[in-house]
């Protein structure tokens, strides 16, 4: 109904202004200069991300691997659209990030999912993981 609040915040906003809200921050990721090199597609719902590349050669650090910097972004970009998938008004900020890698990929897609697991009324607390092809967790 317009005017209620969502389960998870996004106060007075109906249905329709809340999809063009999460079809304007698919827009905004989609026209950053950064992504004409990476090529991701993202998706974005109440409080959830997901984010998904192809890898490349591009991508790779000497030893073949996809270099870290490519979780990272991934991560941010995964966990910080599911926060401001809650928040219309403005863009809300990353205060703090770890990355932990916790299996090697080279080849194959990786797909991020970002959460947010609580918010109060200061701030948004967002998780991410990424997967490689075969679904396994490869980073959070």
């Amino acid at each position: 109904m317009a005017g209620e609040t969502n389960e998870k915040g996004m106060k007075g906003r109906n249905n329709m202004s809340v999809q063009a809200h999460y079809r304007s921050l698919e827009n905004m990721y989609a026209a950053a200069p950064i992504n004409d090199f990476f090529l991701p597609h993202l998706t974005v719902s109440e409080g959830e991300s997901v984010i998904e590349i192809e890898l490349s050669e591009k991508f790779q650090h000497a030893a073949g691997g996809v270099h870290g910097s490519v979780y990272f972004k991934m991560l941010d970009d995964a966990a910080w659209f599911a926060a401001n998938s809650l928040e219309p008004d403005f863009f809300v900020l990353t205060t703090s990030f770890t990355t932990d890698i916790t299996r090697p990929v080279s080849e194959g897609k990786m797909r991020a999912v970002g959460k947010v697991v609580n918010q109060n009324s200061s701030q948004f607390i967002a998780e991410s993981v990424v997967y490689d092809s075969k679904n396994r967790e490869i980073g959070r």
